[in-house]
């Protein structure tokens, strides 16, 4: 299966700017950008069906350029609704730094990187206007989905004025380094346009641009949020852990997809995966493979093995190996409830409303459904201290199957 084709397999390819697009793929070494505003100083998983995708055309021999948009930054991508907020110049900087460093990481450093900045500062808004906005006609300008459904509510001249800067940066590229292809997400056809737009009609040259779709969840959720939050890929901000127990309760209905947008797996190794899942969904090898594959891409085989362990260990309730950094990653968003003398189990789950009444209580404790640090108790005189505690700093209090509670001795 050739590239182009490939790509169109695994859903990737929304837009096309010329149907050329298809003999450059396939048939030519071409030099291409993916580019990125520095909003915050990791990317996030959402923003992966893209980097990835990049990567698939670095593997298959074409040149790979990804810009962070420290000029762009400081002016905003107009959204649907509002105005972005402008984010000072000093915060700009180090978002930039995190994200250079996270995107190398991920391209082995066999991606070249560059700042719109660069070439934007030393700029005069006189030279703008004459070597760049004379080139675009302002109704070509008002057709751009994203400028004309902000015309009801209304746009500022900044914002109105980001495609330019955007184009510019795809001149730049063409000029100074043959880059003759973009490929964002969808969002981003407008500017894509531009560019190509302004180098034909002051280069007299054909350059071309390509977009992948928004990856969504079956809800029509933006894929990578969870709860309103963003999982960053910088494994310090969202730990490998966190992002697993996200993948491994991805959707049924959903894997298939993922698995051809967010993995290298060739088609036969996911036809095969599929059919396994299919025919054993508890198995759930399809989301497995998945985690497996993105953490693995991301941070390494170590990190994924740490997440793998500290996920079997939970769903076990075999936890007395695991360690206090360990449990600070998972209980990471878990109320802590303080222990700060010896106490009886029953008073204790009664005290940190775990139980509703000592009766109940009672009852949890005979029937075999209380476990401290994955050993199961059933004596109603049972003591617990700081000696049961993992360190000496916490314990682990399951009560049934799935239901966790971390006390903290003090």
């Amino acid at each position: 299966m050739n590239l182009y084709e490939e790509l169109v397999w695994r859903g990737l390819i929304k837009d096309e700017s010329s149907p050329e697009i298809k003999n450059l793929l396939n048939n030519q070494k071409v030099t291409f950008y993916w580019g990125t505003d520095p909003t915050a100083d990791s990317l996030h998983l959402g923003h992966y069906s893209s980097l990835i995708t990049a990567k698939r055309l670095a593997k298959a021999g074409h040149n790979p350029i990804l810009l962070v948009g420290g000029a762009t930054g400081l002016i905003g991508d107009p959204r649907p609704t509002a105005e972005r907020e402008i984010i000072a110049k000093e915060t700009i900087e180090k978002n930039i730094a995190g994200i250079q460093k996270q995107v190398s990481d991920i391209f082995e450093g066999k991606a070249e990187i560059v700042n719109n900045y660069d070439w934007t500062k030393d700029i005069s808004f006189l030279d703008f206007l004459r070597d760049i906005g004379k080139y675009i006609n302002v109704n070509y300008m008002l057709n751009k989905d994203i400028i004309s459904r902000r015309l009801e509510t209304g746009i500022t001249y900044a914002e109105f004025s980001y495609t330019l800067i955007q184009g510019n940066d795809f001149l730049e590229l063409f000029e100074r380094k043959n880059c003759v292809l973009q490929c964002e997400g969808s969002d981003q056809w407008g500017n894509i346009t531009t560019g190509i737009e302004l180098i034909k009609k002051k280069l007299g040259k054909e350059a071309y641009g390509f977009t992948m779709p928004l990856i969504l969840d079956k809800f029509g959720n933006k894929f990578g949020k969870s709860e309103g939050n963003a999982l960053w890929l910088d494994k310090n901000k969202t730990s490998s852990y966190e992002l697993y127990q996200y993948l491994i309760n991805t959707d049924d209905t959903m894997v298939e997809h993922y698995l051809k947008v967010f993995t290298f797996l060739n088609k036969e190794e996911i036809e095969a995966i599929i059919k396994e899942q299919n025919e054993h969904p508890e198995s759930r090898i399809g989301q497995k493979t998945l985690a497996h594959e993105i953490i693995r891409d991301l941070h390494g085989e170590e990190e994924y093995q740490k997440a793998l362990k500290m996920s079997e260990a939970l769903f076990s309730g075999d936890v007395k190996d695991l360690t206090v950094k360990d449990i600070d990653l998972i209980f990471k968003d878990a109320e802590k409830k303080e222990l700060e003398s010896e106490l009886n189990l029953v008073d204790l789950l009664v005290d940190k409303q775990i139980c509703g009444s000592k009766r109940e209580a009672r009852e949890f404790i005979t029937g075999g459904t209380i476990s401290i640090n994955g050993d199961k108790i059933t004596d109603l005189e049972k003591l617990v201290s700081k000696k049961d505690a993992i360190e000496g700093k916490y314990i682990i209090l399951r009560r049934g199957k799935k239901k966790y509670f971390l006390i903290e001795c003090k």
